[in-house]
């Protein structure tokens, strides 16, 4: 608890600033916001020196798509839209989908675990940085097409991060991804209750 207390005394700002991006990114996502979009890219720039410094290059490189995708995100939720739309509604991705999706992450996460324990031998947590990394990639996508089932991949990892980065010191990261996990929850009923809205 002490080097908790001590670290947050001497919180670093790319940290600090990381966690407000993050949670402003998430917040105007639940409401379904364009907002969302400026304030995630700002996250993932934040992000890319953090992760660097940390030695979790699967996460630097989740944060190269995650920029792409947060463009993509921002150009669809503005035009993709049809004409006779206000914004871009939320669905659901089929079964289909959902289990190719599953299927695929699960063979990246093994491919890209191995790749770093082969080429980076000095990659932490080869394994599960790898996971968080594809699961990422795979919600935000169905974040930036408005897929209401991005919050299942969303709070798996959530709870995988919050692990992680506590237990490489990266405390700040750390309750930021503790709260993404109520958030998920949140951003998950507020979508239903969306959708049903839509739907009625």
């Amino acid at each position: 608890m002490e080097q908790v207390i001590d670290y947050l005394s001497n919180i670093d700002i790319y940290e600090a600033l990381g966690l407000i991006f993050g949670l402003l990114a998430v917040i105007f996502l639940i409401k379904e916001n364009i907002l969302t979009w400026p304030f995630g890219i700002l996250y993932v720039l934040v992000s890319f020196v953090i992760f660097w410094e940390a030695k979790l290059y699967m996460d630097f490189a989740l944060n190269a798509f995650y920029l792409v995708l947060n463009i993509y995100g921002w150009w669809f939720w503005i035009y993709g839209k049809k004409k006779d739309e206000k914004e871009v509604p939320i669905t659901h991705s089929s079964t289909s989908t959902l289990i190719y999706t599953t299927l695929i992450s699960g063979l990246a996460i093994v491919l890209c675990g191995y790749l770093l324990t082969k080429y980076k031998p000095d990659a932490s947590l080869p394994y599960w940085d790898s996971t968080t990394t594809i699961l990422s990639i795979a919600g935000m996508y169905l974040t930036a097409i408005k897929r209401i089932d991005n919050w299942y991949y969303w709070f798996v990892v959530d709870v995988l991060c919050t692990v992680i980065y506590f237990y490489k010191d990266l405390y700040f990261y750390s309750i930021l991804y503790g709260v993404y996990i109520g958030l998920a929850i949140a951003g998950y009923i507020a979508w239903k209750k969306s959708m049903e809205a839509q739907t009625a």
